[in-house]
């Protein structure tokens, strides 16, 4: 086979680690993880009680998307509190059992931080409509403009902006006489980063947190952070986006002015300070931040710092999630990797996310026989890995139907349209075992249904499996701790449309070869032609379920029968 693509990188070799570096990160969804007292709600105790599971397969720390108070509009991204546990999830002590269970098995949890906006039953956002001393400018107010159709009557919206949950972004206040502005829910208020003592107030939140114990936060929808205003103080409106038709959709305009504002990664660098100087003054190992972005992958870099100032220890990487699908094939994901690898700055840790809780899972988006192939991609390439819970056991989308759906995004629209918006299939409960409600709950109803394939698809049932896809997950994050995969070189090839293969070396340790079939055919690859280096045979390391191939077997580098929707991991022998 003719190789039309190539790329070398070289991982740093020999640098000290820090502990989150090459390290295997876990999305947990607090409401849909384990419910310990029977309400149908996922809690703090129930993660508790899976702390070892987490340990056990392999992950280095886990981050819990909020815990905060809440009135739950957007189940816990409109925080009403950022001092307080919300109730159904337990109290502060539970979080400090928690991270001191985590901490004892060597586990570190980190907290899901959403600076953009608050739930506007916030005491902050109760006092800023009362223009109440220092919090009068807390948000993002405005007059709007007159109606001229309405002389003398409420005024319109300052301008065309619509919110991520449809309609317009701004939305009239009687008391205070004004517009406040939302780029979410109508009750998730804007909070403003142009006001100091907003500022100040975060930067507290952030001080309290670290000082419970957590190994970091998760930074949400941080591009959201600022928004242009002109030289007169106001917003103007954004470009028309003649790609759209629904004016009531966020994709009416163009978002030149709503996100990617240049004061937004002075906050993060600021952030990053606070945090490297709580953990120069404490001790302890590092404490890290994770940015939220989806933006350009120039963006997403900048995130990263500069020569003057540290930025994001992990800004998130979704150039998979955004780029490729179960269409795309072996060029595709190889120029993915290859465009994101060459932008990474040096010393900087490459980072690699595939699913979360904004998306569908990762075995509807590209394909269910493909779940083991992409997390072997996603432990088998360099730097940091995230995974969203149940992942690692294949747990796929499930149907929600218009009357258990309790999304915003999606409750905006209507019974006929809301399955697009809708992010509850990728959000219900973990399957643990066969019994009721998959072990997650003893309730008689649970917040979202359970997916039928429950009996199958759960950790009791893939444990006994030797060749399942949480055995597959656990020799992965195993292998990914080897010293070759921590530090070694980086080399892929294309071989055809549907041959992706790569290989990982490193001085005096084992050289590992992934070979990846995205076609529908059983191909013949031979590596020894790739990398003409390494040895003529090789021992399968781990391989997708579905692979004849099984841990051990060993094969002719020049002739490896490579089947469809299949990754294999091979150790080059010596």
């Amino acid at each position: 086979m003719k190789s039309f693509l190539l790329f070398i990188l070289i991982v740093g070799v020999g640098t000290a680690k820090e502990w989150w570096e090459g390290g295997n990160f876990y999305q947990i969804y607090p409401r849909s993880f384990m419910d310990s007292d029977g309400d149908g709600i996922g809690d703090i105790k129930g993660i508790t009680q899976k702390v070892q599971y987490l340990k056990a397969i392999g992950i280095d720390g886990a981050w819990l998307s909020p815990i905060f108070k809440s009135p739950m509009f957007d189940f816990g991204y409109d925080i009403s509190d950022y001092y307080q546990v919300q109730p159904e999830y337990g109290t502060l002590e539970d979080l400090m059992e928690l991270i001191e269970k985590a901490r004892e098995v060597g586990l570190k949890i980190l907290l899901d931080f959403v600076p953009n906006h608050t739930s506007d039953e916030h005491e902050w956002f109760k006092k800023s409509i009362k223009r109440e001393g220092i919090y009068t400018n807390f948000y993002i107010w405005e007059d709007g403009i007159p109606d001229p159709k309405n002389p003398g009557g409420r005024n319109l919206p300052p301008n065309n902006w619509n919110s991520e949950f449809r309609y317009s972004a701004w939305e009239w206040n009687e008391e205070r006489q004004q517009y406040y502005y939302h780029q979410f829910g109508v009750r998730q208020p804007d909070l403003n980063y142009r006001d100091p003592n907003l500022r100040a107030a975060m930067e507290d939140v952030l001080k309290f947190w670290l000082d419970k114990g957590i190994g970091g936060f998760r930074i949400d929808a941080v591009p959201y952070l600022y928004e242009y205003q002109d030289a007169s103080g106001k917003f103007p409106d954004e470009p028309r986006n003649p790609d759209c038709a629904d004016p009531d959709d966020f994709c009416w305009t163009v978002h030149i002015y709503v996100k990617d504002q240049p004061e937004t990664y002075d906050v993060v660098y600021s952030w990053r300070k606070i945090i490297d100087e709580y953990s120069q003054k404490h001790g302890g190992e590092p404490r890290v931040i994770m940015t939220e972005a989806y933006a350009s992958m120039d963006n997403i870099i900048r995130y990263y710092g500069n020569s003057t100032h540290k930025g994001s220890n992990i800004p998130f990487n979704f150039e998979m999630i955004q780029r490729l699908n179960k269409n795309s094939n072996a060029k595709d994901f190889s120029q993915v990797i290859a465009e994101y690898l060459s932008k990474v700055p040096k010393g900087s840790e490459p980072n690699w996310v595939l699913g979360n809780h904004d998306n569908k899972r990762v075995s509807t988006r590209f394909g269910e026989d493909r779940m083991d192939l992409i997390n072997i991609l996603l432990q088998t390439l360099p730097g940091v890995a995230v995974t969203y819970y149940g992942e690692e056991i294949g747990m796929t989308d499930v149907h929600i139907s218009w009357e258990d759906t309790v999304d915003p995004q999606a409750c905006g629209a209507s019974p006929l349209t809301y399955e697009p918006y809708s992010r509850d299939p990728a959000r219900t409960p973990f399957q643990w075992d066969d019994s009721p409600n998959a072990g997650f709950s003893n309730a008689s109803k649970t917040w979202l249904p359970v997916s039928n394939n429950y009996k199958e698809t759960n950790v009791k049932a893939e444990e006994k499996i030797p060749n399942s896809h949480l055995n597959i997950f656990k020799t992965l994050t195993k292998l990914k701790m080897e010293p070759t995969m921590q530090d070694g070189s980086f080399e892929q090839k294309v071989l055809s449309d549907d041959i992706f293969v790569y290989k990982r070396e490193l001085a005096g340790s084992d050289t590992y070869l992934v070979v990846m079939n995205f076609g529908k055919d059983v191909q013949t690859v031979s590596l020894k032609s790739a990398f003409p280096n390494i040895a003529d045979r090789a021992e399968v390391v781990v391989s997708s379920t579905q692979s004849p191939l099984q841990r051990g077997d060993q094969v002719q580098t020049d002739n490896i029968k490579a089947p469809p929707s299949v990754a294999t991991v091979f150790k080059s022998l010596k």
